[in-house]
């Protein structure tokens, strides 16, 4: 049975990523009724960020070559190390059971919010594979970053997953779905550029149904 893990990080209720994501989760839950789906908000509900002892967990999964995700909870042995699994633990297992796994992030300051971050310290150890599952990122940004625009260079948001996806989990099934030009309903000096915003949010939108439907 497919299982669908939803996870939001956007510190605004109200915000493009999310809206993207709710998107693709209604029309993919639509596509298949009989799945699983688990809801996650990063925001709402902070992940605490690593510690020494879950760099101690790390370090024993590496130095005996563990690579069977099932044996992780060998390496807590202390009491320090039982507190850090506790906390990994139902991450981890979340991410496991899914085969879908969507990320709805905006853009913050370059990159990707602290919030998300965490999370994936806290589900990431050495030489672990999440290969065969797919991943699916919504995302938002408040300017222009696409190619060829003068801010190309500074886009550190999907550069960075679509690296971390790959280098980390050994996934490269990784669709990105992404809005630009959010600040230029804020933002004075943007305003001209609310016709983008609005063709790039519509663009999104569209596409967030058609990747839900693969």
């Amino acid at each position: 049975m497919s299982h669908l893990l939803h996870l939001d990080a956007s510190a605004r209720r109200a915000s493009f990523s999310r809206e993207l994501s709710r998107t693709f989760a209604e029309h993919w839950r639509a596509a298949h009724p009989d799945a699983a789906y688990t809801y996650r908000d990063l925001a709402a509900d902070p992940v605490p960020h690593i510690g020494e002892a879950w760099t101690e967990l790390c370090d024993h999964v590496l130095e005996h070559g563990v690579t069977d995700i099932a044996r992780y909870p060998e390496a807590a042995r202390t009491p320090g190390q039982k507190e850090a699994w506790a906390v990994v633990e139902p991450l981890l297992a979340e991410l496991v059971a899914a085969d879908v796994v969507l990320i709805g992030t905006p853009m913050y300051n370059f990159s990707i919010p602290s919030s998300l971050k965490a999370w994936l310290d806290q589900v990431t150890f050495p030489r672990m594979s999440l290969a065969g599952r797919r991943f699916v990122v919504t995302a938002a940004r408040g300017g222009a970053y696409g190619p060829g625009m003068p801010r190309e260079p500074m886009e550190y948001q999907e550069r960075y997953l679509r690296d971390f996806f790959k280098g980390h989990f050994a996934v490269e099934d990784v669709d990105f779905v992404t809005t630009e030009m959010v600040n230029s309903l804020i933002d004075p000096a943007l305003a001209h550029r609310q016709d983008e915003h609005r063709v790039s949010r519509a663009a999104a939108l569209r596409r967030a149904e058609e990747v839900a439907g693969r």
